[in-house]
């Protein structure tokens, strides 16, 4: 808490007496230190319980899902300790994890988990692209439990792939043919868009069997106290990891790995005091993307992601390296991302805020730096206030995004340096400082559409110093 005061007052004096400049602004370093500060790691009782102690067997096709519940359970009612899963391969449905309780997955141990829905049943209360709702249990959940981890360096296994989770998108690409159910049915994704319209209270948005809005892989339900560090993650049947109205997250070390509709990486939703450091990301959707709601229900709940340090990170494939939104209604500021390297031709965007006129909410104190781009089928920079809008002036809560300041910026190839698109008429973009940036390789120079303040300075895109308007700072690699 004393940390969260400390840097609230470093951003109010630095806004207030910092003029824009040129520069990123020393608060960066402040913030880095700060969120350091206030998160601290869980900590456990020297005891442990084996799965094999109780019931779990390797290589067995019977689950092994009662024996990880009762370790669980006998871990966390004697307070606290380790629940160790053995070398070998087991088979699960969901898991829940209980206060005082690390899961650690010894090397070469692997956890396949169930494609059969029934087995995520009954419904738990969740978050679905950041609407509530009850719906199937994520693979491993937790809600309001505290001091809670995952370690080790074995691998959990989704196993969702075409012949199962992945075709409820609804898209041929993922193994949906007409005729078979998906989301997109009406009892299903519109269903549930419709319920947040109108405001319905959650207890009366239930899904599950005839809704087919896959569960996440990962997803820590107003928790406090979470490590996640080590491990493989892959083939989920959505989100990867999702830490949900919860703080105080350390995610160290982890290997994300799962190429299906959604498959974003991490995302952080409503969540503040967060740590992402040296992991990997080759995924389906965003590697990292920071969220807080959608629409109605983010801005009921007002709870915005804050506080949040990405450093050391690697991103391969993915839509964007690290995001922020389009579910950010509830607002999203003091994030730093620092030190990242990310590089793949079917990466699509490197550094990317994408919101909309019907989300609303502030984003605000953004800071990019070292960071090296690779290539990027887009922008290396992708701030889109328009996103997936038919009509740009559709919705009565446009978003304002200031404060957004990128230094030590290289790439190598991509479409366009910088994409920037507001909302007409309205000041959606502002403050945008960008300095010392190398742009090779560049296709099309920027796009800039209704911005606000941008400054540049050392800024250079295929050999050419940029200066305003940044739209004529191009030339053909």
């Amino acid at each position: 808490m004393y940390g969260t005061f400390v840097f609230l007052f470093i951003l109010h004096f630095y806004q207030v007496s910092l003029p824009l400049q040129g520069a990123t602004p020393p608060v960066a370093d402040s913030l880095k230190n700060a969120i350091r500060q206030s998160v601290k790691e869980p900590s456990f009782p020297a005891r442990s319980f084996k799965i094999t102690d109780f019931g779990a067997k390797s290589g067995s096709s019977e689950p092994a899902t009662q024996a990880i519940k009762k370790a669980i359970e006998l871990c966390s009612s004697a307070g606290g300790g380790t629940v160790v899963v053995p070398a070998g391969t087991y088979f699960s449905g969901p898991i829940y994890l209980r206060s005082n309780v690390n899961l650690h997955l010894e090397k070469n141990a692997i956890i396949r988990f169930s494609t059969r829905p029934e087995d995520y049943l009954p419904l738990v209360k969740t978050r679905w692209e950041g609407i509530d709702c009850y719906n199937y249990s994520p693979l491993i959940y937790a809600y309001n439990e505290h001091n809670i981890a995952i370690t080790g360096e074995g691998i959990l296994d989704g196993q969702a792939d075409t012949s199962n989770w992945w075709k409820w998108k609804g898209k041929p690409e993922y193994g949906w043919k007409k005729g078979m159910p998906s989301q997109l049915d009406p009892a299903g994704r519109p269903r549930l868009l419709k319920l947040n319209e109108q405001g319905t209270e959650p207890e009366l948005r239930s899904f599950g069997e005839g809704g087919y809005l896959r569960p996440p892989f990962i997803q820590f339900y107003q928790c406090t106290g979470i490590l996640l560090e080590g491990f493989t993650i892959r083939n989920s049947p959505f989100w990867l990891i999702h830490p949900l109205l919860s703080e105080n997250i350390i995610v160290r070390k982890i290997h994300a790995e799962s190429h299906g509709p959604n498959n974003d990486g991490i995302d952080p939703e409503s969540c503040r005091n967060v740590i992402i450091y040296d992991c990997y990301f080759d995924t389906g959707d965003d590697c990292i993307a920071i969220k807080s709601g959608r629409d109605h229900d983010g801005r009921k709940w007002n709870r915005m992601s804050e506080n949040i340090l990405i450093i050391a990170c690697r991103m391969k494939n993915g839509h964007g390296g690290v995001s922020i939104g389009s579910e950010v209604s509830g607002g999203c500021r003091n994030v730093v991302v620092d030190s990242c390297k990310m590089d793949s031709p079917e990466l699509e965007r490197a550094l990317r805020i994408k919101t909309n006129s019907l989300r609303g909410g502030i984003i605000e104190n953004i800071y990019f730096s070292n960071i090296s781009v690779g290539e990027v089928k887009e922008s290396v920079l992708d701030i889109d206030c328009q996103y997936e809008l038919k009509n740009s002036s559709a919705g009565n809560f446009p978003p304002l995004i200031r404060n957004i300041f990128l230094t030590n910026i290289t790439s190598r190839k991509s479409r366009y340096a910088m994409f920037l698109k507001g909302v007409p008429g309205y000041v959606s973009l502002d403050q945008i400082v960008i300095n010392n940036a190398l742009f090779d390789g560049v296709q099309k120079g920027n796009f800039l559409e209704n911005t606000g303040n941008i400054r540049l300075e050392k800024v250079y895109i295929n050999g050419l110093e940029c200066s305003l308007p940044a739209t004529s700072c191009h030339k053909t690699p």
